[in-house]
């Protein structure tokens, strides 16, 4: 592969990824040597710099991602505001349904009941502070980070406490993730039954 090729490998990964990549893992996936991916880490920063980018790639404690420059901040927050105050979309709701009846759960987990990629609505949830971060599951291949709904969503949705959640029809217990793994001959499982109920209720 040529260099410009790796460079541009490894730019992909960074910004696909969105967080903190391992050097190795890095390497890894642009298909390069580690010594090569940190040279290319230099010259992108210095292209970006030379162009005046509003990116740079930054290293935080061994592991690498792409940033964007503290002069551009306001303008993000700014964004942001304004992306926090669009409506939630039938998907959100989707999502914030399921994590706040069996949280705290992964995204994977997420996507197994709704049966499609859900990372981008769940990185969208987080962002407007009705979905955090709730550690990881350690007895769990891979250690997947765990979410759960926040204080926010609380007030958002006018509850004192999550004991307060309209009841879900039929079933008064969580779902569990192992017990999901005996669901997939209904592949809609609660998204097409319950969630719409418990949808209309949050709404």
């Amino acid at each position: 592969m040529k260099f410009s090729e790796s460079m541009a490998a490894v730019e992909a990964v960074l910004f696909a990824c969105g967080e903190p990549i391992e050097l190795d893992k890095l390497a890894a996936a642009a298909e390069i040597e580690k010594e090569t991916a940190e040279r290319i880490v230099e010259r992108l920063n210095d292209r970006y710099k030379d162009q005046k980018s509003a990116f740079l790639i930054g290293k935080l404690d061994g592991s690498y991602q792409m940033m964007t420059r503290p002069e551009y901040a306001r303008y993000i927050k700014t964004a942001m505001e304004t992306r926090r105050q669009v409506p939630l979309s039938p998907a959100a709701m989707e999502v914030l349904a399921i994590v706040a009846y069996n949280q705290p759960v992964t995204r994977g987990f997420v996507d197994q009941v709704r049966g499609v990629d859900s990372s981008g609505v769940v990185r969208s949830l987080v962002e407007r502070d009705l979905l955090e971060e709730h550690g990881r599951l350690t007895d769990v291949p891979g250690r997947p980070i765990a979410y759960r709904t926040t204080d926010n969503f609380l007030r958002c949705f006018g509850l004192n406490s999550l004991e307060n959640l309209p009841a879900i029809p039929g079933s008064t217990d969580q779902i569990d993730l192992d017990e999901y793994e005996d669901m997939n001959d209904d592949p809609e499982g609660i998204s097409s039954a319950v969630l719409d109920e418990v949808k209309d209720d949050l709404e």
